[in-house]
Protein backbone atom coordinates (compact mmCIF):
# COMPACT_ATOMS: atom_id res chain seq x y z
CA UNK A 1 0.00 0.00 0.00
CA UNK A 2 1.29 3.53 -0.90
CA UNK A 3 1.38 6.41 1.55
CA UNK A 4 -0.76 9.06 0.74
CA UNK A 5 -0.54 12.66 1.78
CA UNK A 6 -2.99 11.94 4.80
CA UNK A 7 -0.97 9.01 6.01
CA UNK A 8 0.57 10.45 9.28
CA UNK A 9 3.95 10.26 9.09
CA UNK A 10 5.76 8.09 11.79
CA UNK A 11 9.41 9.17 11.12
CA UNK A 12 8.36 13.12 11.65
CA UNK A 13 6.90 12.33 14.87
CA UNK A 14 9.87 9.95 15.96
CA UNK A 15 12.13 13.17 15.18
CA UNK A 16 9.74 15.74 16.95
CA UNK A 17 9.50 13.90 20.47
CA UNK A 18 13.29 13.51 20.33
CA UNK A 19 13.91 16.48 19.59
CA UNK A 20 11.62 17.95 22.46
CA UNK A 21 13.39 15.79 24.74
CA UNK A 22 16.70 16.29 23.34
CA UNK A 23 15.71 20.48 24.37
CA UNK A 24 14.43 18.97 28.05
CA UNK A 25 10.82 20.42 26.91
CA UNK A 26 7.91 18.05 28.68
CA UNK A 27 4.71 17.85 26.18
CA UNK A 28 2.91 20.63 28.27
CA UNK A 29 5.87 23.05 27.84
CA UNK A 30 6.37 22.15 24.21
CA UNK A 31 2.63 22.60 23.51
CA UNK A 32 2.45 25.86 25.24
CA UNK A 33 5.12 27.73 23.67
CA UNK A 34 4.28 26.40 20.32
CA UNK A 35 0.59 27.69 21.31
CA UNK A 36 -1.09 24.32 21.19
CA UNK A 37 -2.79 22.18 23.13
CA UNK A 38 -0.98 18.99 24.91
CA UNK A 39 -3.89 16.59 23.30
CA UNK A 40 -2.86 18.07 19.63
CA UNK A 41 0.93 17.51 20.49
CA UNK A 42 0.55 14.10 22.08
CA UNK A 43 -1.57 13.04 18.68
CA UNK A 44 1.48 14.12 16.32
CA UNK A 45 4.25 12.82 18.96
CA UNK A 46 1.91 9.46 18.30
CA UNK A 47 1.89 9.85 14.79
CA UNK A 48 -1.91 10.05 14.81
CA UNK A 49 -2.14 12.80 12.79
CA UNK A 50 0.22 15.04 10.92
CA UNK A 51 1.03 18.53 11.56
CA UNK A 52 -0.71 21.78 9.10
CA UNK A 53 2.31 23.33 8.01
CA UNK A 54 1.64 26.34 10.56
CA UNK A 55 2.03 24.49 13.37
CA UNK A 56 4.84 22.40 12.03
CA UNK A 57 6.71 26.29 12.14
CA UNK A 58 5.37 26.54 15.50
CA UNK A 59 6.81 23.35 16.97
CA UNK A 60 10.27 24.27 15.33
CA UNK A 61 9.59 27.83 16.53
CA UNK A 62 9.31 26.55 20.02
CA UNK A 63 12.30 23.82 19.69
CA UNK A 64 14.44 26.92 18.79
CA UNK A 65 15.13 25.07 15.33
CA UNK A 66 14.71 26.14 12.01
CA UNK A 67 12.67 24.25 9.69
CA UNK A 68 15.85 22.92 7.81
CA UNK A 69 17.53 21.28 10.87
CA UNK A 70 13.82 19.51 11.31
CA UNK A 71 13.93 18.44 7.65
CA UNK A 72 17.68 16.92 8.62
CA UNK A 73 16.84 15.14 11.33
CA UNK A 74 14.26 13.65 9.33
CA UNK A 75 16.43 12.60 6.71
CA UNK A 76 18.87 11.00 8.91
CA UNK A 77 16.45 8.91 11.17
CA UNK A 78 16.52 5.62 10.90
CA UNK A 79 13.80 3.69 8.78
Amino acid sequence: MNATHDTPDQTLANVLRQLRHDSGSTQEDLAHDAGLTVASLARIERGQTNPKWTTLRRIVTALNISLSQLTTAVEDAPV
